[in-house]
């Protein structure tokens, strides 16, 4: 390998992205676009639900009950209704995702007997929101009771019954505020990096064949592994510096906190970085169209990067095929390691079962793509 040819390709390649609009677009933009649209975009927190009031008792004990809801952050009253048929048409017009209906015997039955029933109804159309939202519902509930039954018990001179009781202390580590942003936006850097990545170095070889230069590159005395890594390197930077990039902004703007070693995450980011831009590169040497080559490097990689690494959903909760299938799919490791590092503080002990696989993928893919080119024009 030459040292001054390796150099003269990679400076050609640098002033290709720097006079390619795309290239400088897919190298600057896309980060900064995508981390503000999936930071602020994409949460699994539910706050402020819309809910709909039928008091039909209208007394302070009831309203005492619908001050509760809104005061835990997790409602939002919307509507005071007067109806049964209220609550089904603001449903329908989704003037609110749920109702809650008191009935008018609900202080005389805390009155005389510590304990009443309340109805809530909520809309099952997004089943995702309901249940998380039923969940907080019974939460304020059974509060607001637990207080009205103890109340009770003291105004007749009662000791509320605590035998059997279970003193529960929850504790939560890593993620003690459970926000879902902490969760989320590191797997966000997973996702920027391998479509910016991808997306520049599927253009590299079929920019080539488009503008007819592909001749005088195959005349030249540069080996295939030297076009290689002179191509290669100026996108290895740059993916570098846009992962600086977003783990700045994951770090200092959106406060997700960090907790593990920089060196562990600059390795490891190394690593996705060599195995995303191999794949573009891949693509690039045997589809010969810009267009062709960058489309299937984004469905290769944003599908199985937002859909199959868990950064969206939770692979343990994937059916045992679709289980299976994800160990083929390099993101997952990544993400797993930036949410290990990021909330975890792991080390790179801890992350050896990761970062094996990321290894595995690195070595196939960088061995693949320096065998791909071949310098021939057939």
């Amino acid at each position: 390998m030459n040292g001054r040819r390796l150099f003269a390709i990679a400076y050609k390649e640098t002033l290709q992205v720097c006079r390619d609009p795309r290239s400088l677009a897919i190298a600057l933009l896309m980060p900064l676009l995508q981390m503000a649209l999936l930071g602020y975009g994409v949460s699994l927190d539910i706050k402020n639900v819309s809910l709909c009031v039928y008091d039909q008792e209208n007394s302070q004990t009831s309203r005492d009950l619908t001050s509760r809801f809104v005061a835990s952050g997790w409602f939002e009253a919307v509507h005071a209704l007067d109806s049964d048929r209220a609550i089904r048409q603001a449903i329908d017009r989704g003037t609110c995702i749920g109702a809650l209906v008191i009935p008018v015997t609900f202080t005389k039955s805390m009155s005389s007997a510590g304990k009443a029933n309340i109805q809530t109804i909520f809309d099952g159309t997004d089943a995702n929101t309901t249940n998380i939202a039923t969940g907080y519902a019974k939460g304020v509930i059974a509060e607001a009771l637990t207080d009205f039954k103890s109340r009770w018990a003291q105004a007749h001179g009662l000791q509320p019954d605590a035998i059997g009781q279970i003193d529960l202390q929850l504790r939560v580590w890593f993620n003690a505020g459970l926000e879902s942003r902490n969760f989320i936006i590191p797997g966000v850097v997973a996702v920027i990096l391998a479509a910016v990545g991808a997306q520049l170095t599927s253009l590299t070889i079929s920019r080539e064949w488009e503008r007819g230069t592909m001749e005088q590159l195959i005349s030249t005395p540069v080996t295939a592994f030297e076009v290689m890594l002179g191509k290669l390197v100026p996108y290895f930077l740059i993916a570098l510096i846009d992962a600086a990039f977003c783990l700045l902004v994951t770090i200092f703007w959106f406060q997700v906190p960090f907790g593990g070693s920089v060196t562990t995450l600059v390795m490891t980011t190394a690593l996705f970085a060599v195995v995303v831009l191999g794949i573009g590169y891949l693509l690039s040497v045997r589809i010969r169209s810009q267009l062709g080559a960058s489309q299937i490097a984004l469905i290769l990689t944003m599908l199985p990067t937002t859909m199959l690494s868990g950064y969206t959903f939770p692979i343990d909760q994937m059916p045992a095929p679709v289980r299976a299938v994800t160990f083929l799919v390099y993101a997952r490791y990544y993400v797993s390691i930036l949410r290990s590092i990021f909330l975890k503080g792991s080390s790179l002990a801890d992350l050896a079962g990761p970062l094996l696989g990321l290894v595995i993928f690195a070595t196939v893919i960088a061995y693949l793509a320096a065998i791909a080119f071949r310098k021939r024009l057939d």
